[in-house]
């Protein structure tokens, strides 16, 4: 057990506790109350930070549009998206005569972000870039903010009303349009329409789905990306073993879903990455009741931390070669 500043954090890295706590459907144990109070402007009170019935009304907007039938229907928006990076990749190594150096960090985020865009406004998409690009300055200040103080924080309220105000504008056009669209954002406003909410809470629940949607996909998933690459980089007899699988699945064609579920390699070395390099360091639950884990005594508000890096290297898990690329 440690604490940072006034929070109190039980470590648990135990693994039998660890399932517990991920399977644990009880309302005693929710989300930290901190990462309202500090990350409030960037992520609002909705899927990511709320407990209870408002977690399980959002859910329940969401959660289908992210079932395999729904993404598999997004593959073809992906591969828009692919063609756009590998255009821009080409056009470089062009540029500089058939060999470049390309730092593929930013690239690999715009592209994560781009999907997200098409995948929630569709026709709106170049408004949905606007607002990515001013999240990503939002999430800047805040990380910021603990240094600059005040004139940090009023930076971030600034892009924080830039970002609604984007938001609200493709939902004030799309109401007035008579498309029939079916993507993410079409969900959301449906979902606020059965909600029965008031203007301003309607608009909040509008807004902070929005959000989040972007916030819990383009960096885990870019972070994700740019690691996998790296490790078939330096596992060249793997990077083999997957290209020929990709060749003989495709046969020179574009990839649809069907194609990709099959990819067996893919997926094993997309595993073996995640399990190295987890996109998220540390899940976190609160306790809002005094509550018992396997025999442990957890008093309310004290906050329960583990560590995903340290879970996926325990050799009682994971053998004395778990530090070893080998999907």
């Amino acid at each position: 057990m440690f604490s940072l500043f006034n929070t109190q954090i039980l470590h648990v890295n135990e693994p039998e506790i660890v399932r517990e706590i991920a399977t644990c459907t009880s309302l005693d144990l929710g989300k930290p109350s901190y990462q309202q109070r500090e990350r409030g402007p960037l992520i609002g009170h909705d899927i990511l930070t709320s407990d209870g019935a408002v977690w399980t009304h959002n859910r329940k907007i969401l959660a289908p549009e992210l079932y395999m039938d729904k993404v598999k229907g997004m593959v073809g928006l992906i591969m828009k998206s692919i063609e756009t990076l590998l255009n821009s990749w080409k056009s470089m190594i062009e540029k500089e005569g058939g060999i470049a150096d390309i730092k593929i960090d930013e690239d690999v985020r715009s592209f994560s972000g781009d999907v997200i865009s098409r995948a929630c406004f569709r026709s709106n998409y170049i408004k949905g870039e606007e607002i990515f690009l001013r999240l990503r300055a939002l999430q800047e200040a805040m990380s910021k903010k603990i240094f600059l103080g005040i004139p940090g924080m009023r930076n971030a309220w600034a892009l924080e009303k830039d970002v609604r105000n984007l938001i609200l504008k493709v939902v004030s056009d799309r109401k007035e349009s008579s498309a029939n669209e079916k993507d993410l954002l079409q969900m959301v406003l449906e979902g606020a329409k059965n909600s029965k909410l008031s203007k301003e809470a309607t608009d909040n629940f509008i807004v902070d789905n929005c959000k989040n949607i972007y916030l819990a996909g383009y960096e885990t998933t870019a972070v994700s990306a740019v690691w996998c690459l790296m490790l078939l980089a330096a596992n060249p007899d793997w990077q083999d073993r997957v290209r020929d699988e990709v060749f003989e699945i495709c046969k020179e064609r574009t990839p649809d879903a069907d194609m990709i579920q099959k990819m067996k390699q893919m997926t094993m070395v997309i595993h073996e990455s995640l399990k190295l390099y987890p996109p998220v360091l540390v899940v976190s639950r609160e306790a809002l009741a005094d509550m018992e884990l396997r025999g442990i005594h957890v008093p309310k508000w004290m906050n329960i931390w583990s560590l995903l890096a340290t879970l996926h290297i325990d050799p009682e898990n994971w053998g004395q070669d778990r530090l070893k690329f080998n999907p």
